[in-house]
């Protein structure tokens, strides 16, 4: 099957003066003005059949065409035989020299197609519900629409950009997200120093992106309901541990527990829900907690049985082990500490040193929960090494009881495993 390059597509992609039929193979031998071929060195070629969306320029053997092609230009990719493959879009400054879009084999529409695709799969996983209307609708890499994140608030979408190409076609996304039915906001947030790596010029974006949506909204998740904040972390909210979340409410009744790194007390109020006689959260974003306090109130918690501190993570775990004090579940949730490869090495002391003091606040026999949200981290595959390392540093047994990831809307395409960020480990403490 050729692939054809719908007219819809085409005119928001700046190739309407093609005819509507256009495939590969006719787009390469005529060549149009303004669409150069990447051609990709000996051997390079199948990676990208088998799915890769990101095409690095060490791939890249040249580059035919003239004038060269610029940052969020249209680009036929072809093997070393010079037969097209597929077509993307071009950076000249990232280490992502284009971010595929369509293969020869494929015969789509392209962003629309991909986006109701996408959709199409949260609604087969009961997405959105009587219970939960806080998700994820795109995936980025994972629902083949590299550099750009979707999550869906009740009547609200936080569109999260990463790269030169959703900026460009900022309108034609933004179209196809208000079409859905129910979502009646779109907030942009664009990730600035991400898309500096891409060559955007960034000054005028903030201008660009100017909003007349909530700044504030409220949502279901499993029942429980959260105030979320459009200037919070990320998107506003992490939808990614949801089952981890749901999974603490079911091992929480008539137990203490800790939440090291609440944010706005999602393990916090699960552990509630689920029965726990008391829970302590802690944080130092003073924005998050009061989201977290707020939680209390729209939930009719008892705030005898609840409290969120402001204090550092290490700090209040040294603090709480001078006073012998202990917990049957604790939760440890920090922040990206490996950005990059290249930070591994220290973070992997961060990791040890958060943990073995989370290990020594945990009864034995009592659960500790542990999570990396850091890339570089869990496709290492090095994280349950220093969870290990650090309960031999402090006297401990541990075993795995339970391993998981992010929630079931957040795909991860296997011919892209960077797509894979986030460790949740269970580990009975002895």
């Amino acid at each position: 099957m050729q692939l054809q390059v719908p007219t819809r597509l085409m005119k928001c992609l700046s190739l309407s003066s093609l005819p509507a039929t256009t495939t590969l193979q006719e787009l390469a031998s005529s060549q149009p003005k303004g669409i150069a071929k990447v051609v990709l060195k000996k051997g390079k070629a199948q990676l990208f059949k088998d799915g890769s969306p990101m095409v690095y320029s060490g791939a890249v053997d040249r580059i035919i065409g003239r004038p060269p092609p610029r940052t969020g230009d249209v680009v036929l990719v072809a093997d070393g035989t010079e037969k097209p493959i597929a077509w993307g879009l071009y950076n000249s400054v990232s280490m992502f020299c284009v971010r595929l879009m369509q293969l020869e084999e494929e015969a789509a529409r392209l962003i629309e197609t991909r986006i109701d695709a996408a959709l199409k799969l949260r609604r087969s996983l009961g997405l959105p519900s009587a219970n939960t209307n806080a998700y994820r609708l795109v995936n980025s890499e994972g629902d083949r629409l590299s550099g750009i994140i979707v999550d869906v608030f009740g009547e609200l979408a936080v569109i999260a950009s990463s790269s030169a190409w959703v900026e460009k076609y900022k309108p034609e996304i933004e179209a196809c997200i208000s079409r859905i039915d129910g979502i009646n906001h779109i907030k942009w947030r664009p990730s600035i120093e991400i898309l500096k790596d891409e060559g955007v010029d960034v000054l005028d974006l903030k201008e660009m992106h100017q909003s007349t949506c909530p700044e504030r909204t409220k949502v279901l998740e499993n029942g429980i309901s959260y105030a979320i904040s459009m200037d919070g972390q990320k998107t506003g909210f992490y939808a990614d541990q949801r089952e981890n979340r749901q999974f603490i409410s079911t091992i929480s009744n008539g137990k203490k527990v800790l939440d090291i790194c609440c944010y706005s007390g999602g393990f916090s109020l699960n552990a509630m829900r689920g029965g726990a006689i008391n829970v302590t959260g802690v944080d130092t974003s003073l924005p998050a907690l009061e989201l977290a306090r707020e939680n209390i109130i729209l939930n009719n918690l008892d705030p005898g049985k609840i409290a969120f501190l402001r204090e550092d993570a290490t700090e209040f775990m040294k603090g709480a082990l001078s006073k012998k004090e202990l917990w049957d579940i604790v939760i440890l949730d920090p922040p990206k500490l490996a950005p990059r490869r290249k930070d591994l090495q220290s973070a992997s002391g961060m990791y040890r040193n958060l943990n073995a003091l989370a290990m020594q606040l945990t009864k034995r026999g009592g659960l500790l929960m542990t999570c990396s949200c850091s890339g570089a981290m869990t496709q290492s595959g090095i994280f349950l090494r220093i969870l290990q390392g650090a309960a031999s540093a402090v006297g401990r047994k541990i075993t795995v009881i339970r391993q998981a990831s992010a929630a079931c809307d957040h795909p991860v395409d296997p011919s892209y495993p960077e797509g894979t960020y986030l460790s949740n480990i269970l580990l009975r403490v002895q």
